[in-house]
């Protein structure tokens, strides 16, 4: 069985290089053979559920000799799917209306506005959606990391 764990180390930092623990952390999951997506603010290990579990301890004893003050961890079945009631497409469709909004597409937007339509996606739920991140940074046309960063300054 595929288990996903996603992970987030503290404290967070905002614009520039990620923090050695979320670095380190990352290093540990790579290194174990897991598929990583690595983010500023949290990070996703993909894997067998044995090779998963069995590198959780040095992920986390990796973060943590990192400097790393707080790791959060959540595991989940990479097979689980959105609930049948779950209408398609429904990321695409909140950022067609944060377009309409704001009335031009994200990506034609100054950083204000593009600030103002990560807040506005994350009041309506788009964050808690598989895939985000990576799909809203397209739209905007910057980075993940710059998602994150206006993500984390909001707060």
């Amino acid at each position: 069985m595929e288990l996903k764990a996603e992970f987030t180390t503290e404290p967070f930092r905002g614009e520039g290089e990620p923090p050695e623990h979320a670095v380190r952390a990352r290093e540990a999951a790579t290194k174990a053979g897991l598929t990583v997506d690595f983010g500023p603010l949290g990070t996703t290990a993909r894997g067998e559920s044995e090779a998963l579990i069995d590198a959780l301890p040095a992920i986390a004893r990796a973060a943590l000799d990192g400097g790393a003050t707080r790791f959060t961890l959540q595991l989940s079945s990479d097979d689980a799917q959105p609930p049948s009631d779950t209408p398609p497409h429904t990321l695409e469709r909140l950022i067609v209306e944060v377009e309409a909004q704001l009335g031009g597409s994200l990506l034609d937007l100054d950083r204000t506005e593009k600030q103002r339509a990560v807040r506005l996606l994350e009041e309506r739920g788009a964050f808690a959606m598989r895939k985000a991140v990576v799909t809203i940074a397209a739209a905007l046309g910057v980075t993940r990391f710059t998602v994150y960063n206006y993500l984390n300054r909001q707060h």
